[in-house]
């Protein structure tokens, strides 16, 4: 005799109850408190559906994973089409999907960025480049800034700039120091003759969608060029079009020495990385040792498949030039509708479709997420400012579906204001 199938509350009670017994009890804490209890089930272009039947427009997007959108289909295919192939190489032979990708990066990464390394994170990305760094100079020294977001490896974590995560697992690595953000004078006195390399996000993600000035990256590229620093640029979240240029540097007419990529390098579909840079850089580190730093997964012939099909996709639908439009639409609409809550926001910001919304207390981003997501529209805080709420939706959202966002964004806020001013009443 056989059962009945779970209903989809089944089926949810059931995963709350293994996050709780097997994975993570705190986390599912929060995603129950802000309305994130509910099981993701499958996804399409900009939408995310639920095991209820919910549907979302995605403006998170896994923090930039999604630039392609949910399931973008040339990406699935060309998955699939290895998939019967070969999805993980030997590391005998050569690869040839492996050859492919470092051969497209070199061509669409700007100025002398020619040899690639494919790992599977971002995070794995930044550790290969701070190593590079290390080997290329002979030198031990980093020079990171606050608010920073690198990842959280030993390496990566110690480049980054929010103690929260930090002080539990020290000491760190070290040789780290850290400047304020956007601040030339500290960089000018930071960088030295001793120092490695300087690791910069062209735009700070988790610190809150933070453009620099222009005088900052230009002091960057010409400090560390005068000391024999090397620039390490991390684009683990501003490249491949999510600015509206394919790469975030270009805004800044800047070329770093060594390059983090990763999240959107998949297609949404397969977890890759990658750190690239110069030949003088990267041969006085595998010229001698070619197995010095290695990966038992990194540069599968599945993951490498997937990005070459993601980078062409991006090319060949005009996504950089969609971002950059859409994005600017995005942040008008948003701006004239902040200006309908004096004393709630204080800016919007952003380049591309990389925006964030900064509120004057973090409790009020709080209720308008959960107000967003109740509405169809997934969002969330930047990891280390929580009074910003980032929108990274995928680069294929259109101007209706943006229109939508703004509608239920106004709605949330609207909520918010109330539900403030309900408690001050009493």
């Amino acid at each position: 005799m056989s059962s009945l199938a779970p209903t989809p509350d089944q089926i949810t009670a059931r995963v709350i109850e293994q996050y709780q017994s097997f994975l993570n009890p705190t986390q599912v804490a929060l995603l129950k408190i802000g309305g994130f209890d509910h099981v993701e089930h499958r996804g399409e272009g900009v939408y995310l559906y639920d095991l209820d039947g919910n549907k979302y427009i995605d403006c998170l997007g896994s923090y930039g994973v999604f630039s392609l959108g949910h399931c973008h289909p040339r990406v699935i295919a060309a998955v699939k089409h290895q998939l019967d192939l070969m999805p993980m190489g030997s590391k005998t032979f050569l690869n040839k999907p492996l050859a492919d990708l470092a051969e497209k990066l070199a061509s669409i990464t700007p100025g002398n960025l020619q040899y690639s390394f494919i790992c599977n994170s971002g995070t794995e990305a930044v550790e290969g480049a701070l190593k590079l760094a290390r080997m290329a100079t002979g030198r031990t020294n980093i020079v990171a800034t606050t608010d920073a977001f690198h990842g959280k490896t030993m390496g990566a974590l110690s480049a980054s700039g929010r103690d929260l995560y930090k002080h539990d697992f020290e000491p760190l690595v070290p040789g780290f120091v850290r400047i304020p953000w956007n601040d030339v004078k500290a960089l000018t006195d930071s960088v030295n003759s001793s120092t490695a390399a300087l690791i910069l996000e062209p735009i700070q993600g988790e610190g809150g969608i933070r453009i620099p000035d222009l005088s900052f990256m230009e002091t960057a590229r010409r400090v560390c060029t005068e000391h024999g620093a090397l620039l390490i640029l991390d684009e683990v979240q501003t490249g491949l079009g999510r600015t509206g240029k394919m790469f975030a540097c270009e805004h800044f007419n800047i070329v770093p020495d060594i390059m983090t990529l990763a999240k959107a390098l998949g297609g949404g579909v397969m977890p890759i990385g990658a750190f690239v840079a110069a030949s003088d850089v990267w041969l006085k580190m595998f010229q001698k040792n070619p197995f010095i730093h290695s990966s038992t997964f990194g540069g599968g012939e599945l993951a490498c498949c997937a990005a070459l099909a993601a980078i062409q996709a991006t090319e060949d639908e005009g996504l950089v030039k969609r971002s950059a439009e859409s994005g600017e639409y995005f942040r008008r609409r948003l701006v004239d509708a902040a200006a309908e809550f004096p004393g709630l926001l204080k800016e919007v910001r952003g380049l591309g479709l990389m925006i964030g919304i900064e509120f004057e207390d973090s409790d009020v981003a709080k209720l308008v997420i959960g107000a967003m997501v109740h509405r169809g529209v997934i969002a969330a805080y930047t990891l280390n400012n929580p009074t910003v709420i980032r929108i990274e939706p995928p680069l294929i959202i259109t101007q209706l579906e943006i229109d939508q966002v703004i509608s239920v964004f106004r709605d949330s806020m609207i909520e918010a204001r109330d539900l403030i001013a309900g408690l001050f009443d009493e």
